[in-house]
C-alpha cells in the first residue's frame, strides 16, 4: 500500500481518487497531527465487508471447507457441458 501526506493527497485529491479507483489498490494518508486514514474505493470496501462477514460466519466457513474436501476427493456434483456453458457465458 502506498504512503503519501495529507498534504499531497488534497493537492492531487482527483488523481488520488481516479488511482485509487482503477488500480484498486488502498492508499494509505499521514498527517502530522492525528491518526491516519486510508481511502479504498467503495467497490472494494465492500468486497472486505463480504470477505469478512463470510470470515466470521461458522456455517458458511464449514459448508466451505466441506466443498473443498468433496473436490479435493474429486467428488460431488458434476455439471454438464451444457450446464458450464450457461454458467460461463460460452
Amino acid at each position: 500500500m502506498d504512503t503519501i501526506s495529507v498534504n499531497k493527497f488534497r493537492e492531487n485529491l482527483k488523481s488520488f481518487v481516479e488511482q485509487v479507483v482503477t488500480e484498486h489498490l488502498p492508499l494509505k494518508v499521514t498527517r502530522r497531527c492525528g491518526d491516519d486514514f486510508v481511502i479504498l474505493s467503495a467497490d472494494d470496501w465492500e468486497r472486505e465487508q463480504e470477505t469478512l462477514y463470510i470470515l466470521q460466519n461458522n456455517d458458511l466457513m464449514k459448508q466451505i471447507a466441506a466443498s473443498v474436501t468433496t473436490n479435493a476427493k474429486n467428488k460431488g456434483y458434476k455439471p454438464t457441458a451444457g450446464e458450464l456453458d450457461e454458467i460461463t457465458g460460452i
